[in-house]
């Protein structure tokens, strides 16, 4: 494999403390929540007396996991 490639592969994740295969399942799970997220927005769209909070739930649970965490890595990191 072409030394230039493996360093786009691993570039980013390494900017994240993280090996390709952690930021792959971090992205992944990510992924997921984000689709079930847009799911429950579209159901509420349509029936807005189901899913009220679901969208929001975890897109604050994703924000907290995403940005808070890092934040606090960061500031933790000496």
């Amino acid at each position: 494999m072409n030394l230039n490639l493996i360093t786009l592969f691993n570039a980013h994740p390494s900017e994240q403390g993280e090996t390709y295969l952690q930021h792959l399942r971090v992205a992944a799970t990510f992924s997921f929540w984000l689709c079930i997220a847009s799911v429950a927005c579209a159901v509420h769209a349509l029936l807005p007396f189901l899913c009220k909070k679901t969208g929001s739930v975890i897109m604050t649970d994703l924000h907290q996991r995403m940005v808070l965490h890092r934040k606090r890595e960061v500031q933790l990191t000496p």
